[in-house]
């Protein structure tokens, strides 16, 4: 293989078991790739972070196959572009590249998580860029690319937001396509921050790919960034990560704002709902076994 083409740590895993998501949890992990209900391939920030979850994961899930594997990026590049086609979510289309929407497509087909149903995984669809509110996305290890069900439980809960004149920051950006959401629905500032150099860089390329949108991304840490406030915080992170940076999420949103958390599982919203007990819960939706809820301050 070429040295200069970057390899991605993961670990494909099958079964998945229901305990596998929650067991993640103390791992850097950065992505899943759902190649079906029972085989994932996860994504871990470096080599070594991967290694120590498999050694950890082996031991607990002795009778499920766990296999380390890197992955060229090139070869991510080549099945995403195979594969991934427009998909819409409420007023939003999101597209690759090659799938830009060019023709308005029949409303029956609009497929977007609302309320607390679990509608399955989106069609494909091709309105006008007059009809719709079109967010072009290179897939990439940036990540967000819309066809994960965290991704679009944020976008259809960013639409049932009044953002205009608003300020949104959006924490763990990747590919920025959520504070590129946030801009077109009006915010009058969007910022992206994520502690992953290359998901900034791919939030970059794809602000490229979207110049009516108006954002800022940067390379910060949660922990320790001096990015402010922002009326609406959007945090598609992680369960475990969501209750650990409670207070900081808190922090961040102004008086009378929102906070936008998903990347939780169902098992988890006990729990992460309990780290957050100042605020209530405005809207919850789901999508499979995934949760997304909208936060406001209580009282």
């Amino acid at each position: 293989m070429d040295d200069s083409v970057r390899t991605w740590a993961a670990l494909d895993i099958h079964p998945v078991s229901e305990l596998v998501p929650a067991a993640l949890v103390d791992y850097e992990a950065t992505a899943v790739d759902e190649r079906s209900s029972e085989d994932w391939r996860v994504f871990f920030t470096t080599v070594d972070e991967r290694d120590r979850a498999h050694a950890a994961l082996h031991v607990q899930f002795p009778d499920l196959s766990i296999t380390p594997v890197d992955v060229p990026d090139e070869n991510w590049a080549a099945r995403s572009q195979a594969s991934l086609r427009a998909i819409r979510v409420g007023t939003i289309i999101v597209a690759p590249p090659w799938d830009v929407p060019d023709t308005l497509a029949s409303p029956d087909s609009t497929t977007h998580p609302t309320g607390t149903e679990s509608p399955g995984p989106p069609t494909s669809t091709r309105p006008t860029r007059d009809d719709k509110l079109v967010i072009v996305i290179q897939p990439s290890m940036g990540f967000g690319t819309g066809h994960h069900a965290t991704t679009r439980l944020c976008l259809a809960a960013l639409q049932r937001l009044d953002l205009e004149g608003r300020s949104v920051l959006d924490v763990g950006t990747g590919s920025g396509i959520l504070a590129i959401a946030a801009s077109l629905l009006r915010a009058s500032r969007s910022i992206g921050i994520d502690d992953d150099a290359d998901a900034i860089a791919a939030a970059r390329e794809n602000l490229e790919l979207n110049p009516t949108a108006e954002v800022t991304v940067l390379v910060e840490d949660l922990r320790s960034t001096d990015v402010g406030s922002a009326d609406v915080v959007i945090a598609n992170l992680t369960g475990g990560l969501l209750i650990a940076a409670a207070l900081t999420l808190q922090e961040l949103v102004t008086r009378g704002g929102w906070l936008v958390l998903s990347g939780l599982m169902a098992a988890e919203e006990k729990d992460v709902v309990a780290a957050f007990p100042i605020w209530r819960v405005e809207h919850r939706s789901d999508e499979e076994e995934w949760v997304c809820l909208t936060l406001s301050r209580a009282g």
